[in-house]
C-alpha cells in the first residue's frame, strides 16, 4: 500500500518522546511504499486544523540532535476527539493521501488512534494505525513498562535522594520534606523514589500512592515515628493519592478534556501541599514541600540510556509493523525471563485505550506506605546511574 505517513506526539511530554519520533522517521525514510513523512503540529488538534510539517525534509544531523532533546518537538495537546470530528479527520487523510497513522502517547492517545482507525475501516478507507507507547506514569496496559518512565524514575530517585541529604543536614530547621510526583491513577513514579535508598535512615521514609487509601492519622503517626528515630522525615506522594472514600488528598476539582482530575492545576492545591499543612498544623513542626510537576517529564540531564534506546526502537517498530500490514495495535515492551533485555511485542489498541494500569498488590508493603523488594527488582534495570552520596563519620574529638 503506497501513501504518506503521519506521526503525532500527544499528551504529556517525556525526556525520550522525541527519540520515538526519530525512530519512526528513520524507519520510514527510503521505504518505497511511504511516499512522504509528515508530522502533526500539536497532535490531533493541530491535524484537524491542517497544521502539518514535513518530517521527510529534516536533515540527518537535525534528527540526531532531536533524538536526545526532551519534550515534544511537534507540540502536543489534550484534545478529546469527538465523534463529529471523525469525518474531518478522514477528509484530511484523503487530502494528503495518508495511509500510515502513528501517535506517540498514553492511553488517551491510544483511544484516539483506535477510533480513527476503526472509523476509516467502516468508511472503506484503508489506513494502518499503530500506537507508540509513552508515559512517565508507566500506567499503560499491555506493556511491561513505557518509554519515558525510566528517565522520569531516575529524575525522581535522584531528586528525592538529594532533597533527603538536605533535609538530613537541615533537620534543626526543617523536620520534614514532602516531594510530589506526577501519576494520576498509579504510583509507579512515586515508588521509584525508593530506588536510590541504601540505608534505613536515608530518604525516602514514607511513600503514598493512589492505589492505597491515604489515612491522615496513620500518616501523622508514621511521620512522628520517623522524626523521633532519624531526626527528620522524607515523604513522597503521588499527585493522585486519595482518601478511602476516593476524595483526592489535593482537594482538586479541576478536570481536563478527558474528565481527568488535574491535580494542582489552575493555581489549586496539591497533595504535597495538603500533607505539608496537616503535618505542620498537627505536629507543630516546620517543613517544606516540593512539586516539580513537568520537570519530571523533560529533564534531559537525567535520561536513562536504556529508556532513550527503547523509545527509539518502539518508534521504528511501529513503522515496520504497519508496512507488514499490521494495524489497530500498540507496540509493547515485553519482560523476558531471566536477565533483562529489550523485547518488543504488540497489544490491541482496544485493550489499551482509556485504561490505566495500577501497581500490583505485591509491589507495595502491607502498610501501603512503601514499595517492596519486588518493585525494586522490577524497576532497577530501567533507570540510569544513581549516585551514592557521602556522609561525615560522627566521631567526637578528644577533649584536652
Amino acid at each position: 500500500m503506497r501513501g504518506n505517513a503521519i506521526i503525532g506526539q500527544s499528551g504529556g511530554p517525556t525526556s525520550v518522546i522525541n527519540a520515538s519520533l526519530v525512530g519512526a522517521v528513520d524507519a520510514a525514510r527510503g521505504v518505497p511504499d511511504i511516499t512522504g513523512i509528515y508530522g502533526m503540529r500539536f497532535a490531533i488538534e493541530g491535524f484537524l486544523q491542517g497544521a502539518l510539517v514535513d518530517l521527510g525534509a529534516q536533515s540527518p544531523a537535525r534528527l540526531r540532535k532531536l533524538r536526545k532533546t526532551p519534550s515534544s518537538a511537534l507540540g502536543s495537546c489534550r484534545h478529546k476527539l469527538k465523534d463529529e470530528e471523525l469525518p474531518r479527520i478522514l477528509e484530511m487523510l484523503k487530502k494528503y493521501d495518508i495511509r500510515y497513522f502513528f501517535l506517540v502517547g498514553g492511553n488517551d492517545s491510544m483511544d484516539t488512534i483506535h477510533r480513527v482507525e476503526a472509523f476509516c475501516r467502516r468508511e472503506g478507507y484503508e489506513l494502518r494505525g499503530v500506537g507508540i507507547p509513552k508515559t512517565v506514569d508507566n500506567d499503560l496496559y499491555g506493556t511491561d513498562h513505557t518509554p519515558g518512565f525510566g528517565s522520569a524514575a531516575t529524575y525522581v530517585a535522584r531528586s528525592v535522594a538529594q532533597a533527603g541529604v538536605l533535609a538530613r543536614d537541615m533537620q534543626k530547621v526543617d523536620k520534614f520534606v514532602v516531594f510530589q510526583t506526577v501519576g494520576r491513577d498509579a504510583g509507579w513514579l512515586a515508588a521509584a523514589a525508593a530506588l536510590a535508598k541504601k540505608e534505613e535512615s536515608q530518604a525516602p521514609h514514607l511513600i503514598y500512592v493512589p492505589e492505597k487509601p491515604f489515612d491522615r492519622e496513620r500518616c501523622l503517626a508514621d511521620v512522628q515515628r520517623c522524626i523521633d528515630k532519624h531526626g527528620f522525615c522524607s515523604i513522597v506522594c503521588g499527585e493522585g493519592t486519595k482518601y478511602a472514600d476516593g476524595t483526592p488528598v489535593s482537594a482538586s476539582n479541576t478536570r481536563d478534556g478527558f474528565a481527568n482530575i488535574e491535580f494542582g492545576a489552575m493555581g489549586g492545591t496539591s497533595a504535597a501541599m495538603m500533607i505539608h499543612r496537616m503535618i505542620s498544623d498537627s505536629l507543630k513542626v516546620r517543613g517544606e514541600f516540593q512539586v516539580p510537576e513537568s520537570l519530571q517529564m523533560c529533564a534531559s540531564d537525567r535520561v536513562s540510556p536504556l529508556d532513550i534506546e527503547e523509545a527509539y526502537l518502539c518508534g521504528g517498530e511501529a513503522v515496520r509493523l504497519a508496512l507488514k500490514g499490521v494495524t489497530g495495535v500498540m507496540v509493547s515492551l515485553v519482560r523476558p525471563e531471566g536477565a533483562y533485555r529489550t523485547t518488543l511485542g504488540t497489544v490491541p489498541l482496544s485493550e489499551v485505550a482509556v485504561h490505566a494500569k495500577p501497581m500490583p498488590e505485591h509491589f507495595l508493603n502491607a502498610e501501603g506506605n512503601f514499595p517492596t523488594q519486588e518493585f525494586t527488582d522490577y524497576a532497577r534495570p530501567l533507570i540510569g546511574k544513581l549516585e551514592n552520596y557521602g556522609t561525615v563519620k560522627m566521631v567526637k574529638p578528644k577533649a584536652l
